[in-house]
């Protein structure tokens, strides 16, 4: 997916305000320019909604256009631990067949959908998301084949050209966390927020705290987010 194009061109990151679209962010300042980036967060009603504050200040620390988006649909749908009043589930989906219950439903779908629309008004050509395939949930709107299909479809349904670019698809969280000390990331990363449960700096048992404590400690680096936050 992550084609040739013009330089002149601008990209719009998909922030969430985590570890992985954060490096993505920073990932796009290399590939595009930092004055061809901006980012576009989503206000879903999720469960951890601190991590817009999240996404903001990082946007404020590294000098970046941010746009955040409201959609109430996920909420009204609810069913997952991300939208609704469920516990979460305290695997990493790695001993089971069934997706956690942290999976939204057309979550990515529906986000990409939205971010190529404002792409569009930018007059932007690419999309940034931090999905992956490896050290993840399982998720099936993470993999590399929901990506390029829905890169298609948005290129077809727009009659606009797109690419979505997904730098950590094939990474795991250890070589996640090694590409964010290579892109002076780090700072930012200090400022992301991971935990599901919307604890800061994190409940340390959730999936996505489980899973972002593996991979600075298997990548030998201690965790901005809680040296920035000790004390």
């Amino acid at each position: 997916m992550q084609n040739s194009h013009d330089s002149d061109d601008g990209a719009l990151v998909v922030l969430s305000g985590g570890q992985d679209s954060t490096t993505c962010l920073y990932w796009a300042f290399e590939k595009f320019g930092a004055e061809r980036v901006a980012a576009v967060s989503f206000d879903y009603a999720q469960r951890h909604k601190v991590e817009l504050q999240s996404a903001a200040q990082i946007c404020a620390l590294s000098g970046t256009p941010h746009h955040i988006l409201p959609i109430n649909t996920f909420s009204a749908l609810g069913g997952n631990a991300l939208t609704a009043d469920i516990p979460v589930d305290q695997y990493s989906g790695e001993e089971s067949t069934r997706l956690p219950n942290t999976f939204v439903p057309g979550r990515n779908v529906i986000f990409l959908s939205y971010a190529a629309a404002l792409a569009f008004q930018l007059n932007y050509h690419h999309l940034v998301t931090g999905v992956a395939q490896t050290d993840y949930s399982g998720y099936p709107d993470c993999r590399e084949n929901t990506l390029k299909s829905l890169q298609q479809t948005l290129s077809l349904g727009m009659d606009y050209a797109l690419t979505i670019h997904t730098p950590l698809m094939h990474l795991s969280k250890k070589q996640t966390v090694q590409l964010a000390q290579q892109l002076n990331a780090l700072p930012a990363l200090g400022l992301s927020h991971t935990c599901y449960n919307g604890i800061r700096p994190g409940c340390g048992e959730c999936p996505a705290c489980v899973l972002r404590a593996k991979g600075f400690a298997e990548a030998g680096i201690a965790d901005p987010l809680f040296s920035q936050n000790s004390g």
